[in-house]
């Protein structure tokens, strides 16, 4: 029997995919009887309880008054790194998120030398085909990406878009490791209790469109607005947004014009969501870009259709005609057509709601998703030569 491994986990603690994934495959490693230190400012989001096997290691920065607003976090960040290392003699250390985590580990291990654990930088698409690519980051996202022992991304468009964005070769390996879902936690459910707490006068059947987000511009929530407000047009219904951004404002107003701001619930940052989410009817997703699309699979567990932009990794995930529908983006018309076809159509309904759970179950698992991560990290361990 294999020894259990020491592993540490950096990502932003904060209401996005990254750090939910993040904390989801730490989470499982540590229920696989191995050794998890997760490093990042705050507790990550969805890290409630630190379970057996967790422990959690805060970043703190000086707070020197010439170096506020420095940017000097990724040097706090390293230094932490290779205290956590040197303690508890880590075997891999597993950042999400290019920049600043992928470059504050590659600085940890200039220090630690021959004693440093293998790094694992996993692209969630953002840091890559946003950030990463900026001028003021690129060379060292480059950098910090091709010094990396392994690097993974959750879709192939991202692998590509990695490739070609930072001029990699494509000789440089890419593992694509799909982003996954805990399938026992989001499960098909229809009770709509929760909807009715956001909803009092809702009506028994009543369709509910839902978004969950961190409502940023590229998500184009006034998109998901206008989507709502078309199918409200011809069929009445209610939308629910879950999280909160600088686009919630605008969102809100643009209701108010509209006056459907009372057919519209903004609950705010939710962590425990799956019976609202569950109890939708169609999960909009027109978003600009998108690596993978880890909200739309969270839905497609739940068995809700999902209707989105055809863009990114979102085909990978949404399977157009069966579990959902894509339109071209910015088409709010196009994607308002799709519900509607969903919501007027009871049979079709159900039917896409069966092939979007039976799809996840056999795509987007946790279990074959984590196999992966662990197989990555016991070959590196095991001697592959570091880059």
């Amino acid at each position: 029997m294999s020894p259990p491994l020491r592993v540490a986990i950096t990502c932003f603690p904060t209401f996005g995919g990254s750090g939910m994934v993040a904390t989801g495959v730490g989470l499982a490693m540590a229920e696989r009887g191995h050794r998890v230190h997760f490093i990042a400012r705050e507790l990550p989001v969805r890290l409630d309880t630190l379970p057996r096997g967790v422990t959690f290691h805060e970043v703190t920065e000086s707070d020197y008054p010439v170096l506020q607003h420095s940017g000097a976090y990724p040097i706090a960040l390293a230094s932490k790194m290779i205290e956590v290392a040197t303690a508890e003699q880590l075997d891999v250390l597993h950042v999400h998120y290019a920049v600043p985590h992928a470059t504050a580990a590659w600085m940890a291990r200039e220090v630690l030398g021959d004693k440093a654990p293998r790094i694992v930088t996993t692209l969630h698409g953002t840091d890559t085909t946003l950030v990463g690519i900026h001028p003021s980051y690129l060379p060292m996202t480059r950098f910090s990406i091709l010094r990396s022992d392994a690097v993974t991304t959750p879709s192939a468009f991202l692998r590509d878009a990695t490739w070609s964005g930072f001029n990699i070769p494509t000789s440089v390996p890419i593992d694509v490791i799909a982003n996954f879902v805990d399938t026992e936690h989001y499960v098909p459910g229809r009770e709509r209790a929760s909807l009715k707490a956001l909803f009092p006068d809702l009506g028994e059947h009543e369709p509910v469109l839902i978004h969950v987000s961190n409502l940023r511009p590229v998500k184009r929530i006034t998109d998901v607005v206008g989507v709502f407000a078309e199918v409200h047009r011809q069929l009445p219904c209610r939308l629910v947004m879950v999280g909160d951004g600088p686009e919630r404002a605008p969102a809100e107003g643009m209701l108010r014009e509209l006056g459907l701001a009372h057919r519209v619930a903004f609950p705010g940052k939710q962590h425990h969501f799956v019976k609202l989410l569950a109890s939708a009817d169609v999960f909009l997703l027109p978003s600009e870009q998108e690596s993978f699309g880890l909200a739309a699979l969270e839905a497609l567990s739940c068995g809700v259709p999902v209707v989105a932009s055809d863009v990114g990794g979102i085909p990978e995930v949404v399977r157009h005609g069966e579990t959902g529908f894509l339109a071209p983006l910015g088409d709010v018309r196009a994607m308002a057509g799709h519900v509607l076809s969903l919501l007027k159509d009871s049979a079709r309904w159900r039917a896409f709601s069966l092939r979007a759970r039976a799809d996840v179950v056999e795509r987007f698992r946790k279990e074959p998703a984590i196999d992966q991560y662990e197989s990555l990290y016991r070959r590196l361990v095991s001697g592959a030569p570091r880059r």
